[in-house]
């Protein structure tokens, strides 16, 4: 094993767009001697500005070959999600262990494959949901395990995001289902509001797959993408407990998302990316407290070299790939009717807004209703899935 005073070499598979922010906790983590830059996997191998104070790191377009010529001992998967699977596979075949971007895998028949395969070859594998690294995470489940909002009744989520035209044709993937015949889900629930779902069922002490028993779904669609922009989601787990979620990347105006823990006698809300938790209760005051947060590839690192627990293994997303097997089977998103939203122009690409969607996705996580159930005109009956 390495020693705690020799750095990782770590290659990184995909350095723009989201890779750029690996590059930056790459760079962080390197002064801190933990890690070094050893290899860049790209199509197009970046310019020197790109690579800003990492020196001339072997660049290739060939994952396997790079981890054999840089002997890299840990790999990050930042690369579209229809590629993860055999990409962490690759990896593990070379021994590295792995920081794998969310969501796993565009299925869960490829989420098992990997996982499996992973498992088999005796690497150790991070999903990269770096909500669950809050501190606030394993606070908020102790508050629940005291009873200190009473019993808890459910979990609910909410994600209102801006995203314009050009979110959806910053790759080729985006807003897709599939690309010549093969899965790649993404969506408002299984890509950039994944950390809400994620988020709410480990608070419900829900995140394994067998945790799940039953899913709902509503897709809905404004952007003339083939994936969902606006949708929900609610599971049933199998201690009985109501988690739902609900997004949209067409909002007015951005807000922080955040997951409410309801129980009987109190909530707990917590805005996860800012590790921030609101505690209300019966017969005391608010308290409001921030928390700090462990980067996973940090974690990694401390799994790697003194046994520091995982924070985000495989299994502890299987419920969340259930609800992405969810969201595959279901029928293609709906498109929702002309009336339902409007376009905007602003500085950047045009935008939809689907108007008053704010309040229905916040209405959503206080009472853990599907958007038909809100009176939404335009939502359609729930898709059931019965995952037991």
């Amino acid at each position: 094993m390495t020693s705690a005073r020799e750095p990782f070499p770590v290659v990184l598979a995909g350095a723009r767009g989201h890779g750029r922010s690996h590059l930056v906790n790459i760079r962080r983590l390197e002064r801190l001697g933990l890690v070094r830059l050893a290899g860049v996997c790209e199509l197009r191998p970046l310019e020197a500005e790109e690579l800003d104070g990492f020196g001339t790191p072997e660049q290739s377009d060939d994952l396997g070959a790079l981890l054999a010529s840089t002997g890299a001992r840990i790999a990050v998967v930042c690369t579209p999600i229809q590629t993860h699977t055999d990409l962490a596979l690759i990896a593990a075949r070379h021994g590295a262990h792995l920081l794998l971007e969310k969501p796993p895998a565009p299925s869960y028949a490829e989420f098992r494959r990997m996982a499996d395969g992973v498992a088999a070859a005796g690497v150790a594998c991070q999903i990269g949901f770096q909500s669950l690294g809050s501190h606030a995470v394993p606070m908020i489940r102790r508050l629940i395990g005291e009873g200190t909002i009473g019993e808890l009744l459910g979990v609910g989520g909410a994600g209102a995001w801006v995203r314009d035209e050009a979110y959806f044709r910053r790759a080729p993937w985006a807003g897709r289902r599939r690309i010549d015949g093969a899965d790649v889900v993404d969506g408002a629930l299984t890509n950039p509001l994944a950390h809400a779902v994620a988020t709410a069922l480990a608070l419900d002490g829900s995140s394994r797959a067998e945790d799940v028993e039953l899913i709902e779904t509503e897709l809905l669609r404004a952007y003339a993408i083939e994936s969902d922009d606006t949708s929900c989601v609610r599971i049933l787990t199998t201690q009985g407990t109501r988690v739902s979620v609900a997004a949209t990347l067409c909002a007015e105006t951005p807000s922080e998302p955040y997951v409410v823990v309801h129980g009987t006698r109190g909530r707990i809300t917590f805005w996860y990316k800012q590790d921030r938790v609101l505690l209300q209760r019966a017969g005391h005051g608010p308290e409001e407290s921030v928390h700090g947060r462990t980067d996973l590839l940090e974690n990694l690192v401390g799994h790697l070299t003194d046994g520091t627990e995982l924070l985000v293994p495989p299994e502890a997303t299987g419920a969340f790939m259930r609800v992405v097997e969810a969201v595959r089977l279901a029928p293609d998103p709906l498109e929702l009717p002309a009336d339902a939203w409007r376009s905007e122009s602003g500085e950047g690409a045009p935008r939809r807004v689907v108007h008053g969607i704010a309040g229905l996705v916040a209405a959503s996580a206080d009472t853990l209703s599907l958007y038909s159930e809100l009176n939404a005109s335009w939502a359609p009956p729930p898709r059931k899935a019965v995952c037991r």
